[in-house]
């Protein structure tokens, strides 16, 4: 086992990966700016280090601070947590060629996934169903054009080298492509340094499936359950829940064995989420693959009674998986809501700013995995993510009765927070029911702004 690792990330998902090493016996170092020196995860690690200056450009994004911080704190192994650097293999490789463990999957799973249009055709390889899409990626808009006329209207123009919502735009007719097309376009390459761009075809209110996968150095690849993300606002996720109350039992079992046949297809090794959308019908279709542990891990954790972030550990460590496909059933339900310091009534403006009072819920069958806390100067440098309240029970209905006490339960003063939306969600009788998909928040937020100007 590891004797010290470094956390190249910050906020919430550093001191989870502080918690499960503590768990393990291993020391941390954890690197900051210096904007973050205030910060919970520099106060609990082991060891800490100032990397660089606030802008993530600055300090987490770069490699060769990184690096020299793991090697003055004589570290073996480096964590990348989700977002920044996780899911880049350049970042992997030079790790390996310093003698560093990277936790998480080799340079050539997330070269082989990480590119979209790459990963479409893995899947396709593999015999996992892909939504139809163009053919490699469009060099202009005339491509895009001809491309969206052999698959029909409505299309999705997407980055391939995109995540988080960006670099994507629905075109209807050839206007709007050619709007989307040069927009999506410049998205693309200001967030990713990487403008190319693809059609696929739109599927209609789906709904958004993702499947947890494990998988050792040794062969051995199992899935953890699928989680329902299906609560999203432009196309960023806000309410997760495991498992998915519109998924059977069979689907579950054959996108389960699409999700590891993928992985296998790929050598893939680590923790890793392969996203699928699904109709109406139960037909699905692979959308993409996340190299890393994902901010949704805890549902479930709470669900299967796996740590997934000891088993990226250990399995990194060289570790075999201790259990197999049979062994891992679901118990219970769980739920998480995303608290973003944003403000709903302006567009979820991010709002950062001194948090006066954070008073998290708590009570049986409640986590809440945060690194704010009273006093707390929220800066504007990075994601607007403050805590993810996680609610398990014997069954879906405990579970909302539980979020339902803790959202009320939860206070936050000096900034705004999404807490109104979650409630609101967590009302509608459809969404109580476990009727929606991609469609209902923003036909609810957008009934909600109808509702306010009467």
């Amino acid at each position: 086992m590891f004797q010290k690792v470094l956390i190249a990330n910050r906020g919430e998902i550093a001191l989870r990966v502080i918690r499960a090493c503590r768990d393990l016996g291993i020391r941390t170092l954890a690197v900051y700016s210096d904007v973050d020196v205030d910060c919970l995860h520099v106060q609990m690690a082991d060891e800490t280090i100032c990397i660089g200056e606030a802008p993530a450009s600055e300090s987490y994004l770069k490699i060769d601070r990184i690096i020299s911080a793991a090697e003055v704190g004589d570290v073996d192994a480096i964590h990348p947590g989700y977002g920044f650097l996780a899911e880049n293999a350049h970042f992997a490789d030079v790790c390996e060629n310093c003698n560093i463990k990277f936790i998480g999957p080799s340079a050539a799973a997330m070269r082989a996934m990480g590119d979209k249009a790459k990963a479409r055709e893995c899947a396709r390889k593999a015999g996992v169903p892909v939504v139809p899409g163009s053919e490699g990626l469009l060099d202009n808009e005339q491509e895009a054009l001809r491309a969206a006329k052999k698959l029909g209207y409505p299309v999705m123009i997407k980055a391939v080298a995109g995540g988080g919502g960006r670099g994507m735009r629905v075109a209807h007719n050839d206007v709007s492509l050619a709007q989307g097309f040069f927009t999506a376009k410049a998205e693309a390459e200001k967030a990713f340094s990487n403008p190319g761009l693809y059609l696929e075809k739109l599927i209609e209110s789906p709904h958004h499936i993702e499947f947890q996968v494990l998988a050792d150095e040794r062969g051995r690849v199992v899935h953890v359950g699928e989680r329902e993300c299906s609560i999203q606002r432009r196309h960023q996720k806000l309410i997760e829940e495991c498992p998915s109350p519109f998924v059977s039992a069979d689907l579950r079992k054959r996108m389960g064995k699409a999700a590891v046949r993928l992985a296998q297809a790929v050598n893939y090794t680590n923790v890793g989420t392969i996203e699928f959308l699904v109709d109406g019908k139960g037909n699905f279709y692979f959308l993409e693959m996340n190299t890393r542990i994902q901010v949704e891990h805890p549902v479930t954790e709470e669900v299967y009674g796996v740590d997934l972030l000891k088993w990226q550990i250990r399995i990194a460590a060289g570790e075999k998986l201790g259990f197999g496909q049979d062994d891992l059933k679901p118990r219970g339900a769980a739920i998480e809501c995303r608290i973003n310091a944003e403000n709903p009534d302006k567009d979820f403006m991010p709002s950062a700013g001194r948090i006066e009072l954070f008073c998290p819920p708590g009570g049986c069958g409640v986590r809440v995995d945060s690194h704010a806390y009273s006093g707390y100067h929220l800066p504007p440098n990075y994601d607007s993510l403050l805590a993810k309240i996680i609610a398990r029970g014997e069954d879906r209905d405990e579970a909302l009765s539980r979020m339902r006490r803790a959202l009320d339960e939860c206070l936050v003063k000096g900034v705004h927070t999404t807490i109104p939306v979650a409630k609101r969600v967590l009302r509608d009788p459809n969404f109580c029911r476990g009727q929606y998909d991609l469609a209902f928040l923003p036909a609810l937020l957008k009934n909600g702004r109808r509702d306010a100007s009467l």
